[in-house]
This record gives structure tokens, C-alpha cells and sequence, in this order.
């Protein structure tokens, strides 16, 4: 019988899974058994499975946090075993049949994504009656979630190639067709609000477990609490739409989701800038360690710009966050690039990798109040950039920041979180991009600057063509 972690990944596109299918996956109910028989306890079961899912190529070596730095020029990838990591991540072209150069970080996405809609399907079944409504609720708003989390990591690698969104479909169905980027971020939206609205309805607890990585830096265990994350993820979504298509009406909207409460930014006395929502990992059986921790380091390096154009602290060091995340190591080389840099920034193989965090929100509410550029929203942007130089870096403050041009303070923003966000999910490459800036990040010379990934080459070898996003 097919298994939920097994399927064609995205509705009719035969991509093959790393193990044989016909080995039982005891972490996951099957799908026509979930779907046709629901019962509470496989509901709860398949709920849990998303967050393995969600964790999926984020931490590993080439995931998504690592090769989105290589993009970004946060990080190198030296891997002595494979030197694409160089010829293909650095020089290009990027291949789209390569799962791990140009093709990866999408299927992992999807297959979670087609788990979320299983549990949905399942939650409509009117066998299921040994769950209440509120807590059916509970569970299709955090799902809708998760869902919202993975289609936005898909868009951000695929950019103006856009993806598919209706996956919902049968096995043997047509293919869902790729839809422009503004359809895909408009589809998170509509995930995230009616996520929302379900979990204003659910009763005061999960009818299954989250994470630690919900509850071990602030609470986000609840219905009542997840919202708060729920909201902060829309304010991320919001702030960039804001940037891509010029929409004040975005920027509009992630402010008030950042300043009315909804979130759970803060910066009130007992703030915590590391607050927030995490992968969690683990060395247990069956578990997943998180492979961004690289203490020798073997494959993991800085990429040498992030020191040399570090700020100084009034002692003469480097920007705390560079000095908090970073260390010096002998000058390793690999091909034509060499780093003298490792990461210290996961302390060890069970360190959590966030997915959003209160510095992040800050931030982005900089970012939104600098977009809407009045002189008052510009004032206050400079009052959160600032409040991050000076309590994450132990910077000065930049004097009369919100006086300067909109452009400026934008470029501050970018460095702020460059070093806020350090190797935490690409967030330099992505942000840059947002505002035609990837030519500004620092390149050696022969290094191509990518603006986006490729689909994959089994997502297109199926279609039509020329389908949209494929040759």
C-alpha cells in the first residue's frame, strides 16, 4: 500500500522517494486508510508527521539554510567529495536534474504539502466523529499553516518561475499547472487567514503534540498561541509582497499584525530577541540531528565578506552577531575559494534551527514602516533598526537614521539583517533580491549571482512543453 512519506510529490509528477515504497513507514498512517478510515489517533499521528516533514532538507548539509547561503554569500559549502559545490552553486549554470545542486528544495516541500492535504481530506470525512469540531478546527488550522510555511520556502527558491498550488488532486490526475508568483503568494495568504480563522474557533489545546521547537523559547503550543505564529509568518509574507510588487496595501497590513499584538514581536523591558518558533531535532531513534552543526569544521565555512564588512563595537571588535555566530579557523581552500571563517551559530546536533524568531519581526516591521516611507514611518523604522545595532550587535546607534532617504535606510536594513539572520534560511539572498540588489552582495570574480533555482527536472519532464517554469 502506498505510504503518506512516498508520494508523487506534487499531484501526477512521478518523483521517486529516497527509500523503497514498499517498506512500511510505522512514523505515518496510509493514506487510504487516513483518508477513508480516520481515527482520532491517526489524525494526531499524521498532524505530528508534518513537523518531520516541515524540518525536511532545512538543517542538512545542502538544505535549504546552506545553499540559500551560498547564494546569499553567507556561507561556502566545501565538500571534498563533490566540488559542484563549487562549479555548479558558484560558477553555474545550475542543473535542474541535479537533486541536490539546482533541483533540490522542492521535493521534501511538496511531499509535505500533499501530507497536509491528506489530513485535511481526512478531517472532511463524517466518519471522523471522535473528534469535536473545535478541535477538527485546532488541527485544520495548523495544518493550513504548515502548508502556508512550505509553499512560501518553495516560492522564495523558485521566485518568478512560480510553482503549483492545486495539488489536491488524485493519484493519475493532471498534472496542477504552475502558476505565476503572485498567484502562489496570494494562495499563503488565503492559508494563513483561513489557518487563522479555524484557530479562533479551536478549543484550548492540540489534540496531538508539537515540537519543543513550540514551546522551548516562548509558547506556541496552543491553538490560541500558534496564532501569534501564524500571524508573524503572514507579517514575513506581507512584508515581502510589500517588496516584490510595490504594495503599499501589504506593507499596510504586516504593520498592523506588528503592532496591534497579533504576533509576538516585542521589544517592551524582558524582551527576548531569539523568542519565537524552531525545528527541533534530536538523536533518538528515527530522529533527525541537525547538520549545520559543524564544529571541525568539515564542509560548513563563512564566507570572508561578513567579516570584513562587519561594523565595529565601541571596543574594537566586530558586530557581536558575526563574533556570536562566527570563528576564525585556518584558511581552508577548495578550488579557487577559500574561507578562514566556520559557524558557530548551531552548537550541536540537537540545536534548533529557527523559523521565526522576535528579531525577525523587528525588523520586518522596520522594513514595512520604511515602504510605506512617510517621514514618521521612516522615523520609525529607524527606531527599530537601531534598537536591533544596538541590544543583538552592541552597535551604536546610527545618529539621525530616520532623517536620511529611504534608499539609505534601506541599505542599513539589508546589513542589519544580513547579520540578524545570519545562517538562519537564506534571508540575505532573498531580501537582496526583493530590491534588485543581488548585484550589490559580494562576489569573487567568476561567480555567477543567481536570482533563482530551476524547477526540477522530473516536475517538468511530464509536462507539456513549454509549460510555465520549465524549457
Amino acid at each position: 500500500m502506498t505510504k503518506l512519506a512516498y508520494l508523487p510529490l506534487v499531484v501526477g509528477a512521478l518523483l521517486a522517494g529516497c527509500r523503497d515504497p514498499n517498506v512500511p513507514d510505522l512514523n505515518n498512517p496510509s493514506i487510504d486508510d487516513l483518508v477513508s478510515n480516520p481515527t482520532r489517533a491517526k489524525v494526531a499521528t499524521a498532524a505530528q508527521g508534518l513537523l518531520v516533514g516541515a524540518r525536511l532538507n532545512i538543517a542538512e548539509f545542502n538544505g535549504y539554510v546552506s545553499e540559500l547561503g551560498v547564494f546569499g554569500r553567507e556561507s561556502y559549502i566545501f565538500d571534498p567529495g563533490d566540488n559542484r559545490f563549487e562549479t555548479e552553486l558558484l560558477f553555474g549554470p545550475l542543473d535542474p536534474g541535479g537533486p541536490r545542486f539546482g533541483g533540490n528544495l522542492w521535493v521534501a516541500r511538496y511531499a509535505n504539502i500533499r501530507a497536509a492535504n491528506n489530513i485535511l481530506n481526512a478531517l472532511d470525512n463524517p466518519a471522523l466523529v471522535a473528534m469535536t469540531a473545535a478541535e477538527k478546527a485546532a488541527v485544520r488550522g495548523f495544518a493550513q499553516t504548515m502548508q502556508a510555511l512550505d509553499f512560501l520556502e518553495v516560492i522564495n527558491t523558485r521566485d518568478t518561475l512560480g510553482a503549483p498550488i492545486d495539488v489536491n488532486r488524485p493519484l493519475g490526475a493532471a498534472l496542477a499547472p504552475i502558476v505565476p508568483r503572485d498567484s502562489v503568494f496570494g494562495h499563503i495568504v488565503t492559508l494563513l487567514d483561513s489557518a487563522d480563522t479555524q484557530l479562533a474557533g479551536a478549543g484550548a489545546a492540540f489534540p496531538f503534540q508539537l515540537s519543543a521547537g513550540f514551546s522551548s523559547v516562548g509558547t506556541f503550543n496552543t491553538p490560541a498561541t500558534f496564532r501569534r505564529f501564524n500571524r508573524a509568518l503572514k507579517a514575513r509574507v506581507q512584508v515581502y509582497r510589500g517588496a516584490i510588487f510595490s504594495c503599499a496595501a501589504c506593507f499596510t497590513d504586516a504593520l498592523a499584525l506588528l503592532t496591534t499584538g497579533a504576533t509576538f514581536i516585542d521589544t517592551l523591558p524582558g524582551f527576548n530577541l531569539d523568542g519565537g518558533v524552531y525545528h527541533s531535532f534530536g538523536t533518538g531513534s528515527g530522529d533527525l540531528t541537525n547538520g549545520l552543526y559543524d564544529p571541525t569544521p568539515a564542509k560548513l565555512f563563512a564566507h570572508p565578506s561578513l567579516v570584513t564588512a562587519a561594523d565595529t563595537q565601541a571596543s574594537g571588535q566586530r558586530d557581536r552577531r558575526l563574533l556570536n555566530k562566527t570563528f576564525a579557523v585556518a584558511n581552508k581552500p577548495y578550488g579557487s575559494h577559500n574561507s578562514d571563517r566556520a559557524f558557530q551559530r548551531y552548537a550541536s546536533s540537537t540545536a534548533s534551527v529557527p523559523i521565526m524568531r522576535n528579531e525577525e519581526l523587528i525588523l520586518l516591521r522596520a522594513e514595512a514602516n520604511r515602504g510605506l516611507g512617510t517621514p514618521a514611518n521612516l522615523v520609525a523604522a529607524a527606531q527599530d533598526i537601531n534598537f536591533v545595532r544596538v541590544k543583538s550587535g552592541n552597535l551604536p546607534a546610527i545618529a539621525n537614521l530616520g532623517l536620511q532617504s529611504a534608499d539609505s535606510i534601506l541599505t542599513v536594513l539589508l546589513k542589519e539583517k544580513r547579520y540578524s539572520l545570519l545562517f538562519e534560511g537564506g534571508h540575505s539572498w532573498i531580501d537582496h533580491r526583493h530590491y534588485g540588489r543581488l548585484s550589490r552582495l559580494p562576489t569573487q570574480l567568476g561567480d555567477a549571482m543567481f536570482v533563482l533555482m530551476p524547477v526540477p527536472l522530473d516536475e517538468c519532464l511530464p509536462r507539456a512543453r513549454p509549460s510555465r517554469g520549465c524549457p
